[in-house]
């Protein structure tokens, strides 16, 4: 059997980190996934997809993703059911999130971040401008194996 869903999309609300009775750390967002086709003379359709990321996936999406974002999600679709406040059953399909990417390129101006500890405690510039390739003086072009 296989079960992989893959997607790209949008962030539409800012994730947050919550803890289960067990303390594991669980994140749910959405995503808005334009679809790739359109009839001709109609725009194109948005889907608003489910997704759940648990542990240090959870912790890593609550951290550096925020509304907006362009996101890459690979995981499992996962369907379960439930009960709510008034006794309906009820049944959710959405996706586990097993690996979580930035999918647009850094901005030059970049937002502030809720947890980001700040450029002072960072151990080396990471902005020091070294944005090319140079050549190693003393390389043969033989490959090391």
């Amino acid at each position: 059997m296989l079960n992989k869903a893959i997607l790209m999309g949008r962030l539409t609300a800012e994730p947050e980190l919550r803890r289960t009775q067990n303390n594991t750390s669980v994140t749910s967002f959405s995503l808005a996934v334009n679809r790739s086709y359109a009839r001709q003379g109609e725009q194109a359709q948005t889907d608003f997809i489910d997704v759940v990321a648990w542990g240090t996936t959870a912790e890593f999406v609550t951290k550096w993703f925020h509304k907006g974002m362009l996101v890459a999600v690979s995981g499992r679709i996962q369907t379960r059911n439930w009960e709510d406040r008034n006794g309906n059953k009820r049944k959710s399909t959405e996706v586990v999130a097993e690996e979580v990417h930035f999918a647009e390129p850094k901005r030059e101006t970049q937002p502030t971040y809720r947890n980001d500890p700040g450029p002072s405690s960072l151990p080396f510039d990471f902005n020091s401008g070294v944005d090319e390739f140079r050549e190693l003086s003393d390389d043969d072009g033989e490959l090391p194996f």
